[in-house]
């Protein structure tokens, strides 16, 4: 991916990581264009960072089509990144957690193959195109009380891939972000010291897509202690250290 005169379009771009790689785009001499749930921090963010928003629900196939209409009747978008998501904590013994399994699919994994089944004919057609998907570190190794969340990124990690080799000869990059834990509101980490602070996460993200132009994947320092335990042979001890108790 080249790194600057792109024109992306950033689903989930109203706070956390999202925001921050908008803001870290933008600087860079992109046009970004966010989208999100809530009108009345897209026009927050408009006013404060001049960066354009659309209203999108990644969970309702409607509201995907409208926004693709509009973006792409305004802008000449080549780059897709699809961070729409959302973390919650689930005790499968109880079966009141499915309503939450599926919302979490619904957004996650289906709003990202939804935004993707929008946008990749028209992308097909553009220069210097790419598709950016966020899974997570949680994709290798589960974090047992958000199952469910750790099920959507590992299957977003399986689907990046067959996207990829599909695309291969069409000249649409992909390209994986795996974010580890991150001080963001995402679960309540914004404070937790074992979570990456949110400028290091931005800082090592933007400079690897700088450096690595043609990555398949994007994996800061922090992340490959679950990304590569399984290769490692340390699976069984990072899952037991991930998810002890006390």
């Amino acid at each position: 991916m080249k790194p600057t005169g792109n024109t992306i379009f950033l689903t989930g771009g109203t706070s956390g990581i999202g925001l921050g790689l908008a803001r870290k785009f933008r600087d860079l001499g992109n046009t970004v264009i966010i989208s999100g749930r809530r009108k009345d921090l897209l026009d927050r963010i408009a006013a404060e960072d001049g960066i354009e928003g659309i209203t999108l629900d990644v969970a309702d196939p409607a509201s995907i089509a409208a926004a693709f209409e509009r973006v792409t009747s305004t802008h000449e978008v080549n780059v897709l990144i699809t961070m729409a998501g959302i973390m919650q904590i689930e005790d499968l013994r109880d079966p009141g957690h499915l309503a939450t399994a599926e919302q979490t699919i619904d957004i996650n994994l289906l709003g990202t193959i939804r935004t993707i089944t929008a946008f990749t004919p028209y992308l097909l057609k553009q220069r210097d195109p790419a598709i950016l998907t966020v899974s997570s570190g949680l994709a290798s190794v589960p974090l047992s009380i958000t199952p469910t969340y750790s099920a959507t990124k590992a299957a977003i990690h399986s689907y990046t891939q067959s996207l990829r080799i599909q695309l291969a000869d069409s000249g649409v990059q992909v390209i994986e972000v795996v974010p580890p834990a991150v001080r963001t509101a995402l679960l309540g980490q914004e404070d937790d010291e074992r979570a990456m602070p949110l400028d290091e996460y931005l800082s090592e993200t933007m400079e690897l897509l700088q450096k690595q132009p043609e990555a398949d994947e994007i994996l800061v320092d922090r992340v490959r202690f679950l990304r590569d335990a399984e290769r490692e042979n340390r699976y069984d001890a990072v899952v037991a250290a991930l998810n002890s108790v006390g």
